[in-house]
């Protein structure tokens, strides 16, 4: 064997070794992302402030979760996550496997600090739906978006989505709008184990990964818990 061919043999398993590993931290990434979207759902339905939410995911399109949104900044500031996505059939009422996005926005300003929030996203409208299933998107341009209703005989404003954010317990006014959100394109394929789009996973139902059921059990459990009084 030549030096050049084993050279290249090398080379070879060593991007292989590489590309393996990249591969096996994404789908670590994937997990974590999932179980802890699941935990916040599960919180979401034990917390008395969000008895609107509770009511009213039987009417969403889509949930859309983010763990943790880290916002920070030194005269600029920004904002960034990973979150999910899982989607209601609206024939079956069976929730979707989930897809992973990005959500990040960046501000300029006067500020100083940094604050780690809780977010989701209730979609509300095909327009809405419609925009998560593109290549980026941009909330509040390409959708509409509105605070989420918190508390005791709280109303909903007609939005596209709706969100809530939650900063150490408490509910607070973040402001998503002008962020951006994408499909994290490299974790959708770790997870399923095969290059896939958003559309194949909540609409054509082309994959599938039991890790994710919890979680899916999770919202689907949030909409048994309602009333029939309440309706967005």
């Amino acid at each position: 064997m030549s030096i050049k061919t084993l050279t290249t043999l090398l080379l070879f398993f060593t991007i292989s070794f590489q590309l393996k590993s990249v591969m096996a931290d994404d789908y670590s990434d994937t997990m974590a992302l999932v179980d802890q979207s699941t935990i916040l759902i599960k919180s979401f339905g034990e917390d008395p402030n969000m008895v609107w939410f509770r009511d009213n995911v039987q009417y969403a399109k889509a949930v859309f979760v983010v763990p943790q949104m880290l916002k920070a900044g030194f005269i600029f500031g920004g904002s960034g996550g990973s979150g999910v996505l899982i989607s209601r059939n609206m024939k079956t009422n069976v929730w979707s496997y989930p897809v992973f996005y990005s959500m990040g926005s960046v501000s300029f300003g006067l500020q100083i600090g940094g604050e780690v929030s809780q977010v989701v996203l209730m979609v509300m409208s095909d327009k809405g739906m419609d925009s998560l299933l593109t290549t980026s998107f941009k909330l509040g341009a390409d959708a509409t978006v509105a605070a989420g209703p918190v508390g005791q005989g709280a109303k909903a404003a007609t939005a596209d989505i709706l969100a809530f954010a939650r900063s150490k317990g408490a509910f607070a006014g973040m402001s998503i709008e002008g962020a951006i959100i994408k499909p994290r394109d490299k974790w959708n394929a770790a997870y399923y184990k095969q290059p896939v789009s958003p559309a194949d996973i909540v609409i054509r139902n082309a994959v599938t990964n039991p890790q994710a059921d919890k979680l899916r059990q999770a919202v689907a459990e949030q909409s048994t818990l309602k009333t029939d009084k309440v309706k967005y």
